[in-house]
């Protein structure tokens, strides 16, 4: 028997929520450490403490407080996003040379933003290093489909063999992550070339922004480096509704191919456990708001519309225009 819907949802939000059972969630707590930056009273992350013993840090500019569990980069009173960026790049390339963590190998020479309450901006870090601190990460997913005399059907890729990570495994027509200052659209416009050779007039034209996901991601083997890592995400969802002209094609070595998928061969792959975890989700919420999956077909409708949109521990930025 196939996966069913909140198993996927499940699979990609596997940290537990502390209503479930308080008693456990504490006790679950102590297999971590809290990210903390000196001056910013909020929790930025959960980092394993087998990581936290395994990392180099710096007497200047590191507390690791293991009776409270804690770790906190130690700035001047007055510091910068700038200071913070450099302090913490100057340990990831110590960590770096030292070759202590799998993770890092997979260097992507990306920097994502971390932010604190009232999404101030508080530094920046390579994307690699992000789930050895569990901080929260922002990025894009677009469902690029057709819908014509046929029905509907969904442009899917499948990730390259040979890709650092979930190789060979079904994908969103478009994703990405996005980098600090990157506002959504933009990344998506960006990534819609890079990933499906999507010219821009055209997505400007039929996307539409249809809301979000977010979700409390446990890594394992197939994301590459260390298990059990935290990768907390927001994820801004995207519908491209393109015409039976435009065809989307690899234009790096991310993609290997795409395929036109109707709706029950793409819910056939999301049974079959072929899609990446957070594509799953981001395929199931395209089938809620077309009313493919709704409160009368789908038993576990709420559990699953609840689990996909989670409130999560640490401070979001609002990416809102000035």
């Amino acid at each position: 028997m196939g996966k069913s819907n909140l198993q996927l949802v499940n699979e990609c939000d596997k940290f537990p929520y502390y209503q479930d059972d308080p008693a456990f969630y504490t006790d679950h707590l102590k297999n971590y450490h809290a990210f903390k930056v000196s001056g910013c009273n909020a929790v930025l992350g959960y980092m394993v403490n087998s990581v936290v013993e395994k990392f180099s840090w710096s007497a200047d500019c590191w507390n690791v407080d293991s009776k409270s569990q804690t770790v906190t980069l130690i700035t001047p009173p007055h510091a910068t996003p700038q200071d913070r960026t450099r302090l913490m790049a100057d340990t990831l390339a110590e960590v770096v040379k030292r070759d202590i963590f799998e993770v890092l190998r997979g260097w992507r020479n990306e920097m994502y933003p971390i932010y604190g309450p009232g999404g101030e901006f508080l530094f920046e870090m390579e994307r690699s290093a992000t789930p050895l601190f569990g901080v929260l990460s922002y990025g894009v997913h677009a469902t690029c489909y057709v819908e014509d005399e046929s029905g509907l059907r969904l442009w899917v890729p499948r990730r390259s063999k040979t890709k650092q990570t979930y190789p060979g495994m079904l994908d969103n027509t478009v994703a990405g992550g996005m980098s600090t200052t990157e506002p959504p659209f933009e990344c998506l416009i960006r990534e819609a070339q890079e990933e499906a050779s999507l010219p821009e007039d055209v997505v400007r034209a039929n996307t539409v922004s249809v809301g979000y996901v977010s979700y409390f991601y446990v890594r394992d083997a197939r994301a590459g480096g260390e298990t059990n890592l935290l990768q907390p995400e927001v994820e801004f969802v995207y519908d491209i509704k393109l015409s039976a002209d435009v065809i989307p094609k690899p234009n790096d070595t991310e993609v290997e191919a795409f395929h036109l998928y109707t709706v029950e061969e793409t819910k056939a792959a999301l049974a079959n456990g072929e899609f990446k975890a957070n594509c799953a989700v981001v395929l199931i919420d395209f089938f809620i708001r077309h009313g493919i999956v709704t409160a009368e077909n789908e038993p576990d409708y709420l559990e699953i519309l609840a689990k996909m949109h989670r409130r999560l521990e640490f401070p979001t930025a609002s990416h809102a225009s000035a």
